[in-house]
C-alpha cells in the first residue's frame, strides 16, 4: 500500500489500517467467497499529522476516520475508491467555511417591501364583507 497525499501532507501507509470482507450483494459465489470489500481506517491522534491539522479534524469528523467501498468486484479497485474517498474526506473537513457578513437591506428594498404589504393589505380589505360604517 502506497502512502496517502492529503492536500500538503502525506499520511503514510504504515499509519492506515486496512480490513477486507466478504461484500455481499451481487456477484454471486465470488461475493460471498472473495473478501473484496475493503475498509480503510486513520486514527487522527496517532497520525504524523501537524497538531492543527489534528485538531481539525478530530473536531470537525472525529478522531478515527473510517471509510468503506464494497462497490466493485476487484478488491484492488475496492482499496483504490476507498483511499480516493478517505483523501475526499479528510481535504473536505480542512476547508474553513466562509464567515457570513451581515448585510443590511437597502432603503429601496424597504420601501418595496412596505409597499408589498400595502399592496396586500388592500387586497384583503377588498375582498371583505361591507359592514355598516362603510
Amino acid at each position: 500500500m502506497d502512502d496517502l497525499p492529503v492536500g500538503d501532507w502525506i499520511i503514510p501507509a504504515s499509519e492506515l489500517e486496512e480490513r477486507f470482507d466478504t461484500s455481499g450483494g451481487p456477484g454471486g459465489q465470488h461475493a460471498n467467497r472473495n473478501e473484496t470489500s475493503v475498509r480503510l481506517r486513520l486514527d487522527v491522534a496517532m497520525s504524523s499529522l501537524p497538531d492543527e491539522v489534528k485538531s481539525k479534524l478530530a473536531s470537525r469528523i472525529g478522531s478515527v476516520i473510517e471509510v468503506t467501498a464494497s462497490e466493485q468486484r476487484s478488491q484492488s479497485r475496492n482499496r483504490e475508491t476507498a483511499r480516493q474517498r478517505l483523501q475526499e474526506r479528510i481535504e473536505a473537513a480542512l476547508i474553513d467555511p466562509k464567515t457570513r457578513k451581515s448585510t443590511k437591506p437597502t432603503r429601496a428594498s424597504k420601501r418595496r417591501r412596505v409597499e408589498a404589504k400595502k399592496a396586500r393589505s388592500e387586497t384583503k380589505k377588498g375582498r371583505r364583507r361591507p359592514t355598516a360604517d362603510d
